[in-house]
């Protein structure tokens, strides 16, 4: 089973140290208790390590295996460490496993569109189902029909050289934990909705 796995810049987790290209067993696997651990969502690895300080990489799974229920995270009795992806990999995969898992039925300007932006205070927005709007800018927001998807970064306060990237988070709009044709930013690692005013 592919999966997605953080460790901190030392390429350890949970004081345990890997090395990219090995493979682990352990001899019981439950979620957030024990076991190898990763994420079948590419960016809900963003719950366990931070942009900030971390690596990330693609890993395979087998064995024994227990899902969490809170989110994509797995535990499994082995383990193979694959390629070092980085945070661009990690958000690239991120959306294409939306795009996967999203239905499609119209689109933006084509079935499974993208509408990203970068900048201070910008907007992303998109209109049909299946697409993804992606804003990565200082107090950015992103806009999406049901069925599509936002990814939304959050960052804090100019240093001097850069507002630092604090988190990131994605999710699928299903009309009801988020509102379809709604602006969304992020704040403290929720999804917050931007009225008018704000």
């Amino acid at each position: 089973m592919k999966g997605y796995k953080g460790f901190d810049k030392d390429l350890k987790c949970r004081g345990f140290q890997y090395e990219i290209g090995k493979e682990y067993e352990t001899d019981k696997a439950e979620a957030c208790e024990c076991g190898f651990h990763a994420c079948e969502n590419p960016l809900d690895v963003f719950n366990y390590y931070k942009p900030a300080d971390s690596r990330y990489c693609e890993v395979e799974q087998s064995g024994e295996i227990d899902k969490d229920g809170d989110d994509s995270k797995i535990a499994s009795t082995k383990i193979k460490i694959g390629t070092e992806i980085g945070l661009p990999g990690l958000i690239k995969a991120g959306v294409d496993f939306i795009l996967e898992h999203a239905e499609s039925e119209e689109s933006n300007t084509g079935d499974q569109s993208a509408a990203t932006n970068t900048g201070y205070r910008s907007a992303a927005t998109v209109g049909g189902d299946g697409s993804v709007a992606i804003t990565t800018g200082y107090q950015s927001k992103a806009r999406a029909s049901l069925g599509s998807a936002i990814v939304v970064c959050e960052r804090g306060k100019w240093n001097g050289k850069t507002y630092p990237l604090i988190g990131i988070k994605a999710a699928i709009i299903d009309g009801e934990k988020l509102k379809a044709d709604t602006f969304y930013t992020l704040e403290n690692g929720a999804f917050v909705e931007v009225t008018e005013e704000t």
